[in-house]
């Protein structure tokens, strides 16, 4: 809405100073400050609000150290991060982007989902939440309203270069010609990067036109079926991570401002062209919204770095998935995930390891075998006798390294 109003200034009265917010990354650092400022400064208000609702968590005793001393912490603590996102996105950013709309509407309707589980948790006396099947139906139809945008919406293009013959004769004629100049027309794809690949783009619809290229008309299918398996496996990524004060909120921090790079550099003729990524038009608005998501999530550990002050619940862990996992679908490097989401896919594997060997195990040798001794990973630390500070620190850091990897295939293929 600032945007709006400044905009109207420029262009009306050429009000002093009303033109910077016409750059992103203006408006990005703004959005940034003021996330931090909502979440640290009405976070605790809303954590006191909680503690008067007795919204706490009931804790489980598996036998870990200082769990126990955890119970009636307050939880759904993610409404702190949706409230310090979404009011500087509603100022600062342009409202009409498609990008912005759909993250939006994925904030919304994932923090939707986790409220109804942890209320059902909190208020229904049912530790069990949500049930499975429903929570999996909201990622599955998020993830059919996200793949059937970004396939079908008009504003979700790419601009491909020239060829590179056609490059050197415009270069020949002007050497200072424009970047713009050397890219094609706008126009609809299913194409994707694919990291530490030369020659790295990906069309979706070579996964059929094999077999006849006819089916080309039915791409949509495919990508829409990518999207929604995306949308599920990063969003449950984060709401297994979210085990320990602080693992889940600092991960995706590093994780979103990566994701920021990427959204930044794509939107960027001049950049797309120096560095010879795709280029997305209108993308780079997703910055804003990318500044606003990292300024909430850091003012959000203020409170819950250990020991925590609150949990984010499944409000915050399911939203910051499906977050992530959009966002990394329309900047089109969601064959990243598996190096920059690692910590998620780590804790996905683990699970997914552990209950399946204990069910083999168990129908071969008639007791069930485990491979870690708890899982999600975080807990096989804990139990390994590692203080919780310094798993979260050190898987901290591993993201860290995820997150260099990442941005370094920008040019490395």
């Amino acid at each position: 809405m600032l945007y709006y109003l400044f905009d109207y200034l420029e262009q009306q009265f050429q009000f002093p100073g009303a033109s910077l917010f016409g750059f992103i990354t203006f408006r990005a650092a703004v959005a940034i400050i003021l996330s931090l400022l909502i979440s640290t400064i009405f976070g605790k208000r809303i954590i006191r609000f909680l503690q008067k609702q007795q919204v706490g968590e009931t804790i489980r005793d598996l036998g870990l150290e200082g769990q126990v001393e955890k119970a009636g912490t307050p939880t759904m603590g993610g409404i702190i991060i949706i409230l310090a996102t979404l009011i500087p996105v509603l100022l600062l950013a342009k409202l009409e982007n498609i990008y912005i709309i759909l993250l939006i509407v994925t904030t919304l309707w994932m923090g939707t989902i986790g409220f109804i589980d942890d209320y059902i948790k909190k208020f229904k006396n049912n530790k069990e939440g949500l049930k499975g099947r429903f929570k999996v139906l909201g990622q599955v139809g998020l993830g059919i309203i996200v793949g059937t945008t970004l396939y079908f919406h008009d504003d979700v293009t790419i601009k491909e270069k020239l060829p590179q013959e056609q490059q050197q004769v415009l270069l020949a004629e002007d050497p200072n010609i424009s970047p713009t100049k050397l890219f094609e027309e706008e126009e609809k794809s299913t194409k994707t990067t694919i990291p530490f690949v030369k020659g790295n783009e990906f069309d979706y619809a070579d996964l059929i036109t094999w077999i006849s290229p006819g089916l080309e008309k039915y791409a949509w299918l495919i990508f829409i079926f990518i999207t929604i398996v995306i949308v599920t496996g990063v969003s449950n990524g984060a709401n297994l991570t979210d085990g320990i004060d602080g693992l889940a909120a600092g991960t995706s921090a590093i994780i979103v401002l990566t994701l920021g790079i990427f959204a930044w550099v794509s939107g960027n003729i001049i950049f797309s062209d120096y560095l010879d990524i795709m280029y997305i038009p209108r993308v780079e608005e997703i910055t804003i919204y990318i500044a606003a998501f990292v300024g909430a999530l850091i003012g959000f550990l203020w409170y819950n770095t250990y020991p925590a002050q609150v949990f984010m619940g499944d409000t915050g862990s399911l939203t910051i998935g499906g977050i992530i996992a959009v966002i990394a679908i329309a900047v089109r490097k969601e064959w990243l995930i598996p190096v920059l989401c690692g910590i998620f896919v780590a804790e996905n594997l683990s699970v997914i390891m552990q209950v399946s060997w204990f069910k083999y195990t168990r129908k071969k040798y008639g007791e069930g075998r485990r491979i870690f001794k708890m899982s999600p990973l975080h807990h096989h630390y804990q139990k390994s006798g590692y203080h919780e500070s310094k798993i979260v620190t050190r898987f901290w850091i591993v993201g860290i390294l995820l997150a260099i990897i990442s941005i370094v295939t920008l040019k490395i293929r």
